[in-house]
């Protein structure tokens, strides 16, 4: 019996169906759709990768490897078969053939039978110049992966030619960014945010090149609506990935707020994260660490009836003494639970008394150092509380240094140093706050025709000031 109400589409030899109309529904037709139009017009160029792309990976390699060998020579315009043969010299001649028929099946190559030779079309250098500059910006430094789009658009509005759909695609990569970003800071993961600020400022940095780009199309009187749309939009994004800035910040204060420090080594779960995944065998750190298990010895049932009898008719102790035991003297024991307290209130002592001048950023090293590496951890794992409006309300020592009239702030990198208990520091700064800063407009306001102090005796007079203030 056959079932009529199954239509199955004609098959190719390839497992295709034979025709276009295959792949959409009965009632659509292919050419009622925009994209379908276009990508028909442009059906000699998709035939050029085709037959580039088609097949296994291998054959893909040859072809590219073939097509860039004879492209590479610009100071001749044709090469004879004998040339191609010494140029190429290193592949089997069979192979060779193949693949030169194929390049000149989808017009790659153009065979000029009335001087025997061969000659690379203007379709070939310009697929070259496309894969060229995707290898080339996809196989550097380029995180945020944006360098191809932005070059495409940027070279096609030097020549007036820039489209809706270069400018979209660009605009999706910087959606992207922006979403990725987003998840990162949202996970709470310390891993991921230093992952994700670093892609950041890639993106930041191809963000700043494109600027100039995107402002020309937008004051550009000749660019249609649509592209000036679009090129407003990709605006929009570019100040929404700049203005992550703050809340990468933002994220990673409050993940150095709650860092767990283990004991008084000066090591936080961050760092014992890091080196384990440093390691490339997490297992066989535990070699050496296990015990060997217990091996069970077993006997037979007449030895456990010797063993029976024995406890059995064993003589037992009858009196139970109900006397108390002797009296002991307690243990001494050594609490060092107030070594940190103590270290807290010299840090806040150090810090009440760091002499700072003013409108400027002293380095950190110069407050946490010289100290030895755990107490030093144990300063810089408080820095982070100075200007902290949630703990200044609260009560003890650490209000107290969230209450110091200083400003932390954080920067990259790594500051190497000479000091033989501590090797490197992250790069940060203290400083004044804003509100604590000494007012030397106003004293010159009050005489204006008195000239300002140089630099080296204003601090001398601001002492002699104080001296007799207090006097």
């Amino acid at each position: 019996m056959q079932n009529n109400s199954l239509n199955y589409p004609a098959v190719a030899e390839d497992g295709a169906p034979a025709s276009l109309q295959a792949y959409f529904k009965p009632d659509i037709s292919p050419d009622d759709i925009e994209q379908v139009f276009r990508l028909k017009r442009a059906q000699p160029l998709l035939q050029a990768f085709t037959a580039l792309f088609h097949g296994g990976s291998d054959g893909v390699l040859v072809r590219l490897l073939v097509l860039k060998e004879l492209a590479a020579d610009t100071q001749v315009s044709a090469l004879s078969r004998a040339d191609i043969n010494t140029r190429l010299a290193y592949l089997e001649p069979e192979s060779l053939e193949t693949v030169l028929a194929r390049l000149r099946s989808h017009q790659l190559l153009a065979w000029d039978a009335a001087q025997g030779v061969y000659r690379i079309t203007p379709m070939a250098r310009n697929v070259l110049a496309a894969l060229d500059g995707l290898f080339g910006l996809t196989q550097g430094d380029d995180e945020a992966e944006m360098g191809f789009l932005l070059s495409q658009v940027a070279g096609a509005q030097a020549v007036g030619g820039v489209n809706v759909e270069q400018l979209q695609h660009l605009l999706g990569r910087l959606v992207d960014l922006t979403e990725e970003f987003r998840d990162a800071i949202a996970s709470g993961s310390e891993f991921r945010l230093r992952a994700a600020q670093s892609k950041w400022h890639t993106a930041c940095d191809w963000v700043e090149k494109g600027s100039q780009v995107i402002h020309a199309i937008t004051t550009d009187p000749q660019a249609d609506t649509a592209t000036h749309r679009a090129a407003q939009a990709i605006g929009r994004a570019q100040s929404a990935l700049l203005n992550m800035q703050g809340m990468f910040s933002r994220a990673l204060n409050q993940i150095e707020r709650q860092r767990v420090h283990l004991g008084q080594s000066g090591l936080s779960t961050t760092d014992i994260k890091t080196w384990l995944m440093q390691q490339e065998d997490i297992a066989a750190l535990a070699d050496g660490a296990l015990s060997t298990p217990v091996q069970p010895l077993f006997i037979t049932p007449s030895e456990m009836i010797d063993v029976a009898e024995a406890e059995l008719f064993a003589d037992r102790a009858t009196t139970i003494t109900s006397s108390l035991p002797a009296g002991e003297d307690a243990p001494v024991t050594h609490n060092d639970e107030a070594a940190m307290p103590a270290e807290l209130d010299a840090w806040l002592s150090r810090l009440s008394a760091f002499d700072l001048p003013a409108h400027t950023a002293a380095p950190v090293q110069d407050t946490l150092l010289p100290a030895s590496f755990a107490v030093a951890s144990y300063r810089a794992s408080l820095l982070p509380l100075l200007g902290d409006e949630s703990e200044s309300a609260l009560q003890g020592g650490t209000a107290l240094m969230a209450r110091l009239p200083l400003a932390f702030a954080p920067g990259d990198g790594m500051v190497t140093l000479s000091d033989p208990h501590v090797a490197a520091l992250s790069n940060a700064s203290l400083s004044l706050k804003p509100e604590h800063q000494p007012d030397t407009h106003e004293r010159r306001s009050a005489n204006p025709d008195r000239p300002a102090p140089d630099a080296p005796d204003a601090p001398a007079r601001q002492q002699a000031g104080e001296a007799r203030a207090v006097g």
